[in-house]
């Protein structure tokens, strides 16, 4: 008898965004004075309209199954939210699901068979390659870095191409990097994938918080680019609906038929409730957010540039930003050596009650995030304890 655990679940890494906030908050219930910059959670609140459509549907007792890809009047809503980025879509082109992260996995596991490539551009949102992995897909990583800002380029991209390669992931506005690829270079890569045939799955999910660019998506450039890509939104980031679980994806009806059968067989639908309240959600315009984000942004720019040792591009998008700490390898703080990010990190939780994210878990090994989604207050704190760590790092 074979008794054990599956290799599927044994091999899969654990997100160290998760277990890092998960620490944090067990030193914060022990009466640990930590400021938590490590979750890419907005702290505002989730707009009144939404709540009250959800207390509403739960008074109306709209708590039963509903279709498979969610609501008619969401997919409507969000079709017509897709359009005013220039994209054509109908209520059956779309699958709502709980949460963006379930809307990818869905898409990994829609397409990839065993030993497909998806080709993954570095510093990467730290579930990717877990999910490709789940799907028997195998991750092709190209690694960027501030000399890019962050972004891969055509010839890159091209070089990377192989028989085997099934889909290339885009996240822009970008986790961990705050990045936003330009129309231009949109326009470049979108020649290679025409070139070469295949998928591009397009994580949008920051779509909304961007700060003095354009924002568009790889699926505007022409029917033909649509028909081969899987544009991935929801409400958590944009709509500060983390909690209610609801994502969608958008893409060719073929492929969201196939999708929704795999849902059927999984979730089924997302929560009724949070559907309702999401819809509600599409009729909210907030204009104090993305000002609010783009001030904190600026502020840890400037504060970080007077620290020694780290260095940092300008994000244009998302509420990251992702500095460089390599300057602090082979150093050390009061005797404990700092020999890489990892290293880094850990000292500033243990010694300065700073939490914050190492890049080796994005695929980059020089760099941290830190997420500005919270209080001014708590970031003046932050980085007055960062500065004060690194001016004693020798």
């Amino acid at each position: 008898m074979a008794f054990g655990l599956s290799d599927r679940v044994k091999n899969i890494a654990p997100s160290p965004t998760l277990s890092i906030d998960t620490k944090t908050k067990a030193m914060i219930a022990e009466g640990i004075d930590v400021i938590n910059l490590s979750v890419g959670e907005p702290d505002f609140g989730t707009p009144e309209v939404a709540c009250a459509a959800g207390k509403a549907a739960i008074d109306q007792q709209f708590t039963k199954y509903t279709a498979v890809p969610g609501i008619v009047e969401l997919r409507k809503k969000i079709a017509e939210q897709l359009a005013t980025k220039r994209l054509s879509y109908t209520a059956d082109d779309i699958l709502v699901s709980s949460g963006a992260k379930h809307s990818l996995y869905n898409a990994f596991m829609a397409l990839c068979n065993p030993g497909d490539e998806v080709i993954l551009p570095a510093p990467y949102w730290v579930s990717y390659p877990e999910m490709i992995r789940l799907a028997e897909g195998v991750p092709v990583i190209l690694p960027t870095d501030e000399s890019t800002g962050f972004k891969i380029t055509p010839a890159q991209l091209e070089a990377a191409v192989t028989a085997k390669t099934k889909v290339l992931l885009l996240n822009s506005p970008s986790n961990p990097t705050g990045a936003v690829y330009t129309p231009e270079e949109l326009q470049a890569l979108a020649e290679v994938v025409r070139k070469h045939d295949f998928y591009v799955i397009s994580d949008e999910i920051y779509d909304q918080l961007v700060y003095g660019v354009e924002q568009i998506s790889i699926a505007s450039l022409g029917e033909d680019i649509q028909k081969r890509t899987i544009v991935i939104n929801g409400f958590s980031k944009s709509y500060s609906m983390t909690g209610w679980r609801v994502g969608y994806l958008a893409a060719d009806r073929a492929i969201v038929k196939a999708m929704t059968s795999f849902q059927s067989h999984t979730t089924a639908n997302p929560a009724s409730i949070s559907q309702k309240a999401a819809a509600a959600a599409l009729d909210h315009k907030d204009d104090t957010m993305v000002p609010e984000f783009r001030w904190r942004r600026d502020y840890v720019l400037e504060r970080l540039r007077a620290m020694p040792h780290v260095s940092c591009e300008t994000p244009t998008g998302a509420f990251y930003v992702f500095p460089n700490c390599s300057g602090t390898f082979g150093k050390s703080y009061q005797g404990h050596a700092i020999n890489n990010c990892d290293d880094f990190a850990a000292l500033l939780l243990e010694k300065a009650n700073i939490s914050l994210v190492p890049g080796s878990g994005f695929g980059s090994p020089n760099n941290f995030r830190i997420s500005y989604a919270t209080s001014r207050e708590n970031l003046a704190k932050a980085m007055d304890r960062l500065e004060a760590f690194l001016r004693e790092v020798q």
